[in-house]
């Protein structure tokens, strides 16, 4: 039987205010296969942020369950969700999150020295992946002196270079001009290709969804459609 990087069931978010009821998700049930390419779309409101958050552990649900890569994600401890972020989920944020006192080369190496990875494989792991990522010779540049499209290609080289089993991206070409978001999608592609890394975006971005394998449309929290692209 297959072990899918992510399956949720029955799942509910309802945020309160007051004594208002919120829902923010409804009733949402997905799966996810090894190697997919899929991008979550809708409108603001729509819930795409939400299900990324509670998929990480960043945030609970009200009910239902969600696995990731075989684990029970609503119960575990904080413990285990801060193990299962940092050994099997890659992230990469439409901020691009990057620590600006380091180069492009360590902020790749952050992650992996987190994972107790030793220093000699950190550097030819980082160089390498920032290569295929087409930023050789930036190694030691940092993220203030690089373009943003610059710094999302060390974001995504960060999120993937310790070869986890899902990469959530929010929003990933939001603040970056139509040619460098096509660039950077075509990036992505070429390494969900080549690394097998299960992808999953959260868009407004058309050109996001257009690249994508398999496109689920979100509305008012809950799962409008899911259909396979070309």
């Amino acid at each position: 039987m297959e072990q899918l990087p992510v399956t949720c069931r029955h799942l509910n978010k309802i945020y309160q205010q007051g004594h208002i009821s919120i829902p923010a998700l409804v009733d949402i049930n997905l799966e996810i296969h090894q190697n997919d390419f899929v991008c979550l779309s809708g409108p603001s409101g729509s819930g795409k942020s939400t299900l990324l958050n509670l998929l990480s552990g960043l945030d609970t649900p009200t009910s239902g369950e969600i696995e990731v890569d075989g684990q029970r994600v609503d119960e575990m401890s904080r413990a285990n969700l801060a193990e299962m972020r940092l050994h099997k989920i890659g992230f990469v944020f439409q901020a691009y999150n990057l620590i600006p006192v380091l180069s492009a080369q360590e902020n790749v190496e952050f992650v992996m020295q987190l994972q107790g990875i030793n220093r000699q494989e950190r550097a030819k792991k980082s160089r390498t992946i920032l290569k295929e990522v087409g930023l050789k010779g930036l190694e030691n540049r940092r993220p203030g002196d690089l373009s943003g499209g610059q710094q999302q290609r060390v974001a995504v080289a960060r999120a993937i270079v310790s070869g986890p089993s899902l990469l959530l991206a929010d929003e990933p070409t939001a603040n970056l001009d139509s040619q460098t978001a096509e660039s950077l999608m075509q990036l992505l592609r070429t390494m969900n290709k080549e690394h097998g890394t299960t992808f999953l975006f959260s868009t407004h971005d058309k050109l996001v969804m257009d690249y994508s394998k398999r496109l689920v449309k979100l509305h008012d929290g809950r799962i409008k459609s899911d259909e396979a692209q070309a």
